[in-house]
Parts: structure tokens; C-alpha cells; sequence
């Protein structure tokens, strides 16, 4: 999908449990998967933001390293490319029984993992037997981030868990069971952390064999030299010295080759330092190019990929340091004050959209009659008075040595934001620091104030978006110390568990309205559509809204 705009994707259909719910694609998976002989060759060379954390995804959180991963291991299920639409991969079809607790989900055949061992019913539960009884360093939220956010806890039963148990009922069918329904299962298996890896591999190699190291991790052997997993790219090489990766194409995949014989990514930190190396035809494609460098590019014959905008970039604020933010009229101060539109229009990328609620018009649950914030500085004044806070101090903090989907510029955004606030009486205290370097330690442990920070969905869901916001009272917003935290979350909670889809969604909407007018617990800036840059010999890249972008289709031509 190589064009400067793309249409917006349907909306996901959420799968209900109304009876016995089934859902099959296996028709679908043949024709897609089906096809054989080797690829075309030739190497793409990409340039990455920065380091992958480790090559085994259930420890990881980070796009750098879902990026490659990604390229070598499998889900049981799927996103079609360049939508948010569930598709077969690893399993080719699934239902559930009546109350949506259990699943049973129909398995591909033939394939094996990169180490020649079968793929089948035992390599799922041995994955997610593996997953549910880490210990140590293995379970810390930091590691099995995922884990933590979607089912919750382990074996030791410290904490609940979504999970209850994995079950093979014959080779190429398995059976996953949970404590209670929830509707975002199947649809969160898509993410990159559950993807299925070689039971043999990872005992071989020790895949648990984590340990904490003061601040970082010690990954295992199997983490740092052998992922193994079923998909159209092998893992080859890390060069850590020189930052590079390299994957070869799977000769056994079981599906469609890949068309490249080589993918290799270099490593390099700086947006200038990616655009530079492109343009000396040392890379063929880099990642979050300037929107500013947008226009440029195209004119020196690059093809600008522009994803459909499937996130938020917030002005958050934490009620736990600044008596005067525990105040709803303060808040509402707030969003006053800031020029949403004049930000959007001359910062942040062409096609952004200002945000009214906390996610995107295109996930369910979208309330179109939300309370909104027009730019008004006199109504800004008024509401501080009332309040009895017409000498507000703020500390704003933003991000430096970062650039993200949702926010390409942050000291430029934090310029727009500043001024508005000082027109509008504030006084604002700057505070920044690195992106990794102390920055999203202190705003997720409720130190930041008032603070910049957005979020990319995993996938088509209310509860992926708002639900890991506020979905508990311990957050980053430090919901906890406030009147309504435990309403919001169990609101969330509750909205989560309802089976029927039109209920559901009728629960978001109200939750929408209300954190609008009621709570205002984060003020919602704007949507905007990053983009991937590549030279022109390259064809078959699909841009995803969800930036998790599959290479296997990419050529690169001589």
C-alpha cells in the first residue's frame, strides 16, 4: 500500500458471545498463505530508532524490538496488513463456548519452527504455560509487561490472573481457558509478546534465565543469540558494535516466502543522522522521518508512507503533588487555555486531527457528543478564579532525545503548550529530561505534573486505550488520590465484562462523556499520522495504523 494517503480502516468487528461463537477464516488463510517458491533476493536495509531491549518478545515492551521480532515469530492470531482487522495466522480458525471463558482455536498445519520442531497444540501450551509461571525477574512488571497489562498474574497467585489454563485436545487443536470473559480475547493475542517460540529452543537456551542487574536485566543466551520462532525471517547476527541486525529469509516458511533474501537493520538514534544515511544510499527506508522533512522528501523522489493516525497525544496530569490539579475547574482551566487548533495546524503533521476524547473516532465506543474545550483564555481566567487559583504554578514536563508516532517534535509542542498556558495567567516551570534516560520513570511513578506523553493502539479496542490509562487507581495520573479514581476504574472494569457489543459500546460512551465533563482526568491533544520513509527501488511495503509493519513483502529492486 505505497501512496501518500490511505482511506481509514473499518472499524474491527468486535466478535460477541451470544451462544457458541464461532469464527473462521480458514479459506481466507489458504489463499493468503498459500503459494510457494523462493523470493526474488536482495537485501533491505532499514534504519532503526534504537536498540531492541532482546530478541525475545515476551520480555519486551518496546517498538524497536517488536520491530524485529516481529519479522521471525508468529501469533495465533493476526492483523491483516494495513488495517486493525483480526485475521488467521497461526491458528486458522477459533469459537468460544457460551460465556466467553473458553476458546478453542484450530491450528494450521504443517508448520515447524525455525529448529525444525513441530508448531502444534503442545508448542501453544507450552508457550503459555511458559508465560504463566515466570518467577523472579521473569514476572516483574518491567520484563512481562504485556502479561501484566492483559492477564494479569502468574502461577504464585499473588495476583488474579486472566489465565486459567491450556488444554490439547488433538494435535492441531488447543484450548485456552480463562477466569472471566473479557472483550479484547481473542484480539490481544495479536500482540507481539504472545507470539509462539520453540518449546526446544528455549529450553535449550535457558529462554527464563533473566536476572535483574541494578536498573537493566541480564538476558538469556536464547534472548540474545537464538530466537526461534515459525515465522518468514531467521534470526543471524546482532552486531552490537557497529548496531546491526541481521535476518535471512526462512527457505522452510511455511507460508508465502519472503521475496527479500536478506533484512538488515543498522541502528541510528538520530532523525538527521537516518535522513542523511538514506540519501547516501546506505539505507533503503527509515522509520518517523520530520513532518517537516516531508514535503522534501518527496521532491527528491523518496516515497513518503503516511499511516492512518491510530493514536492520542495527551496532556497529562497527575493529581498527587499540585493540590491546585485535584481540582476539576483547574483542569478545565487547562484545556481552555490550549490552542488545540493552532497546535494541529502548525506543528504536529499534515492530516492530524485535533482530539476530543481519549482515543481515536475509529475504535468503538467513540462518543461524537462529548463535552468539548474551544480555545477560550477569558474562560480559562474565570474558571482559575473560581477555583481560587488565579496564580497558578505548574511544572510542565516534556521529553527530549525522543521522537514518537504521536508526538514528532516535543520541545515544539511543549513551546505551543507553555505559551498558551502563560497567556492565559499560568506560570509554568519547564522540566525535561531523556526520553530513556528518566523521563518515563517519573511520569509513570506520578512524580511529572502536568507532562506530555500519547499512546499507539495495540489494537481495536476502548480498554487497549483507556483502560490502560485508568483502568486502576495507581496510575500515572494518580487517579488514586481523587474522589472518583475507584468510579472511573471500575466503570472501565465493568464496560470490559459485558458481553453484548451494542451494550458495550453504549458503556463506553457514557465512560467518554463523563471523563470529559466529570473527570477531565488528562486533556487529549491531538491524532496524528506518523510515516515511514523509503527510496524509490522499494515496493510491496504496507503501512501499518498500528506501526507494526511485516517485510516479507518488500522487494528491493537493482
Amino acid at each position: 500500500m505505497l501512496q501518500s494517503r490511505v482511506a481509514r480502516p473499518r472499524r474491527l468487528a468486535v466478535i460477541g458471545v451470544a451462544g457458541a461463537l464461532a469464527f473462521s477464516l480458514t479459506a481466507c488463510a489458504e489463499s493468503e498463505r498459500d503459494g510457494g517458491g523462493g523470493g526474488e533476493g536482495g537485501t533491505f536495509v532499514f534504519g532503526a530508532t534504537g536498540a531492541p531491549s532482546n530478541f525475545d518478545p515476551f520480555f519486551a515492551s518496546d517498538g524497536e524490538t517488536f520491530r524485529v521480532t516481529r519479522q521471525m515469530f508468529e501469533n495465533l492470531v493476526g492483523i491483516k496488513p494495513g488495517t486493525v482487522e483480526l485475521e488467521p495466522e497461526l491458528a486458522k480458525s477459533w469459537e468460544s463456548n457460551e460465556d466467553g471463558t473458553v476458546w478453542t482455536f484450530e491450528l494450521q498445519e504443517g508448520v515447524k519452527f525455525h529448529d525444525g520442531t513441530p508448531f502444534d497444540a503442545e508448542a501453544v501450551c507450552a508457550n503459555f504455560e511458559r508465560m504463566y509461571n515466570q518467577e523472579g525477574a521473569g514476572s516483574s512488571p518491567a520484563l512481562a509487561y504485556y502479561w501484566t497489562e492483559n492477564f494479569g498474574g502468574f502461577a504464585d497467585g499473588k495476583k488474579p490472573s486472566l489465565y486459567e489454563g491450556c488444554e490439547v485436545e488433538d494435535e492441531y487443536t488447543v484450548q485456552l481457558k480463562l477466569t472471566r470473559y473479557t472483550a479484547d480475547f481473542p484480539t490481544m493475542l495479536t500482540q507481539d509478546s504472545f507470539a509462539m517460540q520453540s518449546p526446544k529452543a528455549m529450553e535449550e537456551y535457558k529462554a527464563n534465565d533473566v536476572k535483574a542487574q541494578g536498573d537493566s536485566f541480564v538476558f538469556s543466551e536464547y534472548a540474545r543469540q537464538h530466537p526461534t520462532g515459525t515465522g518468514p525471517f531467521v534470526f543471524e547476527s546482532y552486531d552490537e558494535a557497529n548496531g546491526t541486525i541481521t535476518l535471512k529469509r526462512n527457505e522452510d516458511y511455511w507460508g508465502e516466502p519472503a521475496k527479500l533474501s536478506k533484512l538488515i537493520f543498522r541502528i541510528i538514534p538520530d532523525e538527521t543522522a537516518r535522513k542523511q544515511a538514506m540519501e547516501a544510499g546506505e539505507i533503503d527506508g527509515y522509520d518517523f522521518p520530520s513532518p517537516s522533512d516531508w514535503d522534501a522528501l518527496e521532491q527528491a523522489g523518496f516515497k513518503v508512507e503516511i499511516r492512518e493516525p491510530f493514536n492520542i497525544l495527551y496532556l497529562g496530569i497527575t493529581q498527587k503533588n499540585n493540590p491546585a490539579l485535584k481540582e476539576l475547574k483547574v483542569r478545565q482551566a487547562l484545556a481552555y487555555a490550549i490552542d488545540r487548533e493552532t497546535l494541529v495546524s502548525s506543528i504536529m503533521p499534515e492530516d492530524s486531527e485535533v482530539a476530543k476524547q481519549m482515543y481515536p473516532p475509529s475504535v468503538d465506543g467513540y462518543a461524537d457528543d462529548v463535552q468539548e474545550y474551544p480555545h477560550d483564555v477569558e474562560k480559562a481566567k474565570q474558571l482559575l478564579k473560581e477555583a481560587g487559583y488565579s496564580d497558578l504554578t505548574v511544572e510542565l514536563w516534556y521529553p527530549t532525545q525522543v521522537t514518537r508516532p504521536y508526538m514528532p517534535n516535543p520541545e515544539a509542542i511543549f513551546g505551543a503548550i507553555k505559551e498558551d498556558l502563560e497567556e492565559a495567567g499560568i506560570t509554568v516551570k519547564p522540566v525535561s529530561k531523556p526520553w530513556a534516560g528518566g523521563y518515563t520513570d517519573d511520569v509513570e511513578s506520578a512524580r511529572a505534573e502536568l507532562f506530555l506523553l500519547g499512546w499507539t493502539g495495540d489494537y481495536n479496542s476502548p480498554n487497549n486505550f483507556i483502560g490502560t490509562f485508568f483502568g486502576t487507581t495507581d496510575n500515572q495520573f494518580y487517579t488514586g488520590g481523587s474522589p472518583w479514581g475507584d468510579d472511573l476504574a471500575k466503570a472501565l472494569d465493568d464496560a470490559d465484562s459485558i458481553v453484548d457489543a451494542k451494550e458495550r459500546e453504549a458503556a463506553y460512551r457514557d465512560i467518554n462523556r463523563d471523563m470529559m465533563s466529570k473527570y477531565l482526568p488528562a486533556i487529549p491533544l491531538s491524532h496524528s499520522p506518523p510515516a515511514l520513509v523509503v527510496r524509490p527501488e522499494v515496493e510491496g511495503l504496507v503501512a501499518s495504523p498500528l506501526t507494526k509493519e511485516e517485510f516479507s513483502t518488500v522487494t528491493v529492486a537493482e
